[in-house]
């Protein structure tokens, strides 16, 4: 018997252990009542010298991490909680104060919800945080809900306003990379690609939660000059359907996955600001990852945010003191390049599955002719 015992503890050995996702319950567990205050509590985490960076040589930085108002009226709680924290981060000297995805009116809108919640690019809310953004002298990065006129039919977009220190609209960037099929039943596909703004003459891109795990657009905004990213976003860790069930595999935690060797890869600071806590529709319950964090050019971590907490990132972007990510001053990723190699990263048709795989084509904000 103990041969036997000993012996089937041997063939248990010799089994591989399979690589597989993580467990849905990756974020930590559902709090209760007893600790949400203490969540809820706005914490600030700083990274900063003496004083803000010089105009044109770096950029302070505020990420704004919380677990927003979403339901009815929640457009105009936001806002609220907009100013509260702007006027917070200007006492930190804070040039630039980006917030999560669809942080106006909250992520998750069923299609009937999207379009009553939409405003245009000079509606209410975008036109409240352009004044603010101009009394308190301070760029913002404020996603909503859009709503647009194209070519004589309303649209709705998944948008970043894009706010400069001055208070103008630089612009009001619409969502190009659409994740599933919620996305795509709420929102039309954006037609231009990131941009790369001016904010105290620092350059800065702009990308858009799903957006932020293509390596093509952080190079693309590198090679427009961008020396710092920022993402907002509204990753979660799992969503609860009404029969109760979690979502089988949770969202990959790109934060400590991706974003760090795209930072080192182009020689930037990337940011990504996400929600934290939950959110409903009806029987669904998403539960936020909340791993919002400002990334160095060299992969380094300068601050990241606790899963659960309402919280204010705070660092100084500043790209001379950190240099280049290779000792050879004269070579490196961007300078090093092959672009006449590139040409089967845009093919319309790739082999990486069998019988290949043609990519759609875009008209109008659709996507046409998806396999």
């Amino acid at each position: 018997m103990k041969t036997f015992f000993a012996f089937s503890l041997y063939l248990l050995s010799t089994i591989p252990v399979l690589a597989g996702p993580p467990s849905p319950d990756c974020c930590t567990p559902e709090y209760n009542q007893t600790v949400l205050t203490s969540y809820r509590t706005l914490m600030v985490q700083s990274s900063v010298y003496e004083s803000p960076p010089p105009a044109g040589k770096g950029i302070r930085l505020g990420i704004y991490q919380a677990q927003a108002d979403y339901g009815p009226e929640a457009s105009a709680k936001n806002m609220d909680r907009l100013e509260m924290v702007a006027r917070k981060a200007q006492k930190h000297g804070i040039q630039l104060l980006a917030f999560p995805e669809l942080y106006v009116p909250g992520y998750t809108l069923s299609p009937e919800e999207a379009k009553n919640t939409a405003e245009f690019r000079d509606g209410p809310s975008i036109t409240r945080a352009r004044k603010l953004a101009k009394e308190l002298n301070m760029a913002m990065l404020v996603p909503y809900a859009e709503k647009a006129m194209v070519k004589s039919e309303m649209l709705y977009f998944d948008s970043i306003a894009v706010i400069n220190e001055k208070g103008e609209l630089v612009t009001s960037y619409r969502k190009t990379h659409l994740y599933g099929q919620q996305e795509r039943d709420n929102w039309s596909f954006g037609s231009k690609p990131p941009p790369v703004f001016k904010a105290f003459g620092f350059p800065v891109g702009v990308l858009n939660c799903y957006e932020n795990e293509f390596p093509e657009l952080s190079r693309m905004l590198a090679l427009k000059g961008a020396k710092l990213i920022v993402g907002p976003t509204a990753a979660d860790c799992y969503y609860t359907l009404p029969n109760g069930m979690r979502s089988a595999v949770p969202y990959p935690d790109i934060s400590t996955m991706l974003l760090p060797a795209f930072a080192y890869a182009n020689n930037v600071f990337f940011a990504y600001a996400n929600r934290a806590g939950y959110e409903k529709r009806g029987g669904d319950e998403w539960h936020y990852r909340g791993n919002s964090i400002i990334i160095g050019p060299h992969g380094d971590v300068i601050q990241a945010a606790g899963h659960q907490q309402d919280t204010l990132l705070v660092a100084d972007c500043i790209p001379e003191y950190y240099g280049m990510t290779h000792p050879a001053p004269k070579y490196n990723y961007l300078k090093d390049r092959r672009p006449g190699m590139y040409g089967p990263l845009v093919a319309p048709k790739a082999a990486f599955m069998p019988g290949g795989w043609t990519y759609p084509t875009f008209r109008d904000g659709r996507e046409m002719g998806r396999q």
